[in-house]
């Protein structure tokens, strides 16, 4: 790993298979070094993975597999700006069909409970409309959704 600064992420096990899961979603992502336990502790045996090296998009990550003792909040998400609505189904529809579950306005859980935020650069522009009117009606709408609807996006800023 050469990045000065890696984000970690704590998995109850799932480490290895996350990080393969991610390298096939999304673009620029591979699964570096996976580094095994040297011998037996507390929660698992010599040989068991304990931390993979992986990118997303571009981001220097590592899986820790610690256990129970933490989960994923939503404090914590990755923001994928998406450029279409094609984009946009296709990675919404990978993450919840891969056993994660929908939230709100563009989030989603995978099945590692991490949040990701699949949002579309339009939806991003209209609720930043320099006319507060057009951003508050592509806001009102986002509100309303689960997967981000473009079309709608674009009609409620149209008015």
């Amino acid at each position: 790993m050469t990045s000065k600064n890696t984000i970690c992420l704590w998995y109850d096990g799932g480490a290895e298979e996350a990080a393969h899961f991610y390298a096939r979603t999304f673009p620029d992502s591979a699964v570096g070094r996976v580094m095994r336990a040297p011998g037996d502790y507390p929660s698992g045996k010599q040989g068991d993975v304990l931390t993979v090296e992986f990118t997303v998009m571009g981001i220097p990550c590592l899986g820790l597999n610690g256990g129970p003792a933490f989960q994923q909040t939503e404090a914590f998400s990755f923001q994928v700006a998406t450029e279409d609505q094609e984009e946009t189904d296709r990675l919404w529809n990978t993450i919840i069909g891969h056993g994660g579950q929908p939230s709100a306005c563009g989030w989603c859980k995978d099945k590692w409970g991490l949040s990701w935020q699949i949002t579309p650069r339009a939806l991003t522009a209209a609720i930043t409309d320099p006319d507060p009117a057009v951003a508050k009606r592509a806001f009102d709408a986002m509100m309303q959704m689960t997967k981000i609807d473009i079309a709608a996006i674009e009609a409620a800023r149209r008015g």
